[in-house]
C-alpha cells in the first residue's frame, strides 16, 4: 500500500488577519458581505461597521478572520467583486495596526467581591459607569487580550454580564485607506 503523506514544510497553518473595507452606507451591504462569509463556509471572529464619511455615505467595516494566506486573499478578491464595496485593506499584512476593543462587565456582589472587582478594575484603567449597593457596571477599552483577561478575572469576583463591541482597527503612521 502506498500511502501518501503531505510534506509538513508545504503545509500552511491559518492566521488571524484583520480587514479594513469601505463600503457604499446602504441598506444590505452588511447582510452581503455576511453572506459571502456564510456561503463559503469563513468564520468571521470580530465585526465592527459604523458609517465614517457622512458627505460620502461611506462605512468602515472592521471584520477579523482566520485562514491560511490563499484563503485570506480569497476572500479579498471576493470582497472586492461586490458592487458597494470601494476598497479593502489587509492590515495585518500591513503590520503593526492598532486595534482596540471596549467592553463594558456588570459585576455583581457584596463586601470582599465589591473591594476586590473596584481594585481589579483600577488596575486595568477601567471606568466605572454605574454602581449600586450589590453591582457595578465597568468600561474597558484595550487590545483583545487585555479584554479577556479583565473578563476572566471578573468572573472570580461575580460577572453576570458582557457586553462586546468587537475590534476596531487602524493601520498606524501618515497613510490613509
Amino acid at each position: 500500500m502506498n500511502t501518501h503523506y503531505p510534506d509538513p514544510a508545504r503545509i500552511e497553518t491559518p492566521a488571524r488577519h484583520t480587514l479594513a473595507v469601505i463600503v457604499d452606507n446602504e441598506p444590505g451591504v452588511l447582510a452581503r458581505i455576511a453572506g459571502l462569509f456564510s456561503g463559503r463556509g469563513y468564520n468571521i471572529e470580530s465585526l465592527t461597521v459604523s458609517e465614517t464619511e457622512h458627505e460620502k455615505h461611506l462605512s468602515r467595516i472592521t471584520i477579523v478572520t482566520n485562514g491560511t494566506a490563499g484563503v485570506i486573499q480569497q476572500i479579498k478578491a471576493q470582497l472586492e467583486r461586490l458592487v458597494p464595496v470601494h476598497r479593502v485593506t489587509d492590515l495585518t499584512l500591513q503590520g503593526g495596526a492598532i486595534e482596540r476593543e471596549l467592553v463594558l462587565c456588570k459585576v455583581v456582589g457584596k463586601a470582599d467581591h465589591r473591594v476586590e472587582a473596584m481594585r481589579l478594575a483600577s488596575a486595568f484603567g477601567a471606568r466605572t459607569l454605574d454602581a449600586t449597593l450589590t453591582s457595578f457596571v465597568f468600561e474597558l477599552t484595550g487590545t483583545t487580550e487585555e479584554v479577556e483577561r479583565f473578563i476572566s478575572l471578573m468572573t472570580a469576583v461575580g460577572l453576570a454580564e458582557v457586553s462586546r463591541t468587537g475590534i476596531a482597527a487602524m493601520s498606524r503612521g501618515a497613510e490613509a485607506m
